[in-house]
């Protein structure tokens, strides 16, 4: 989530639609009208209005595009991805009666009390007027009604916009915090320089050469390697790498005696690398160096500078093999929707499963000064 959006949407799932004023914006007068933006080609279970002859596409690139300053080149493949999500996700898009800003919001796959705020995005000549406060507190009520208990400002997994709050986007951190929400989580993005070709030189043909050596080879995943390839995803993994694997603009696995040992996709997002993973059996012989090499020559074949390995884990990996950098940072937000104010903690992305101690939104590993816990 950051300031930007855009979303498409079919029909009414049940609950109430958050159509004229945003009421319920804590202590505002006379919050500004917010309602159901209509998108051509909606995929998912969004929800819609009943606006017919309407088509708010358009409008809602054009408002991620004035609003993300720091990505405006991406603004609409934003849009385009946070309007075909898988088909069993609930979702919305929001916009302001003047289509001065929008947010997108959806229920979480893994845990349906969970709802989460895509993208949040208010034209820069627009700001300061309310709308994103409206629209947030649009938003949380829409997740409300279908039984969320907790919203996070914060991906929702396969696909979502960033992992978090870009922390450029400062107002959007300063109206998340004045509105209740506590940050609970640090990721990052790291960034693979491709100026000269990653699937070239000694060490990649080393490596290439140790993969044939145990009988390791490594194929484009055509058309027709796709279902197995998600097939293979999904069972080491999860459902939501094999969507976005299938979906990837390239992908790439290796195969031992007929067994797919691992993959490593990119284009989910044009700039984007991953997701990729190596079976346990297959790890340390070097096959997701070799398949990340092939993907991101491919994305340099494409134009691209460089690549952005999203919602990056580990960092000496991806600094070792590509000399990637941590670049973007994203502060993750939440708030608790039930009128006790007690957090649900069922997510299983939720990064206080993994040590109690983050319970407590101020501790931090003394030796990096991050929160403590796993990335979702």
């Amino acid at each position: 989530m950051t300031p930007a959006g855009n979303a498409p949407q079919t029909r009414p799932s049940g609950g109430r639609m958050p159509s004229g004023n945003a009421s319920g914006a804590r202590g505002a007068a006379a919050a500004p009208a917010v309602r159901e933006a209509v998108l051509a080609g909606a995929t998912g279970a969004a929800d819609t209005a009943d606006t017919v002859g309407t088509d708010d596409t358009a409008a809602l690139a054009g408002i991620a595009r004035d609003a993300l300053v720091h990505d405006v080149a991406e603004a609409a493949d934003l849009v385009a991805r946070l309007a075909e999500p898988p088909a069993d996700r609930r979702w919305t898009a929001l916009v302001t009666r003047d289509l001065d800003g929008a947010v997108f919001a959806s229920l979480s796959g893994r845990d349906p009390r969970v709802g989460h705020v895509d993208l949040l995005a208010v034209r820069p000549a627009a700001q300061g007027a309310g709308l994103g406060r409206a629209l947030l507190v649009a938003a949380e009520d829409w997740l409300r009604d279908r039984g969320a208990a907790e919203v996070r400002l914060a991906g929702n997994p396969p696909c979502y916009a960033w992992p978090g709050i870009d922390v450029r986007y400062t107002p959007a951190a300063c109206l998340a915090e004045s509105l209740g929400y506590r940050r609970y989580h640090v990721a990052w993005n790291m960034t693979a320089d491709l100026a000269d070709d990653p699937s070239a030189g000694p060490s990649a043909e080393a490596d290439l050469a140790s993969l044939a050596d145990r009988g390791i080879t490594v194929h484009t995943a055509a058309p027709g390697d796709r279902a197995a390839v998600r097939a293979f995803v999904a069972e080491q993994w999860h459902d939501g790498w094999a969507w976005e694997a299938e979906r990837a603009t390239g992908c790439h696995y290796a195969v031992r005696d007929g067994e797919i040992l691992g993959f490593a996709a990119w284009g989910t997002r044009p700039a984007w690398f991953g997701p990729m993973g190596t079976a346990p059996a297959a790890r340390g012989l070097g096959v997701g160096r070799v398949l990340a090499r092939r993907c991101l020559a491919e994305q340099r074949a494409a134009g691209l500078a460089s690549a952005q390995i999203g919602w990056a884990g580990p960092l000496g990996f991806y600094a070792r093999a590509f000399g990637a950098y941590a670049e973007r940072v994203f502060w993750l937000y939440r708030r608790d929707l039930t009128p006790e104010g007690t957090a649900t903690g069922t997510d299983p992305a939720d990064p206080r499963r993994a040590d109690p101690r983050t319970t407590d939104p101020r501790a931090t590993d003394p030796r990096t000064g991050l929160r403590r816990g796993r990335r979702p």
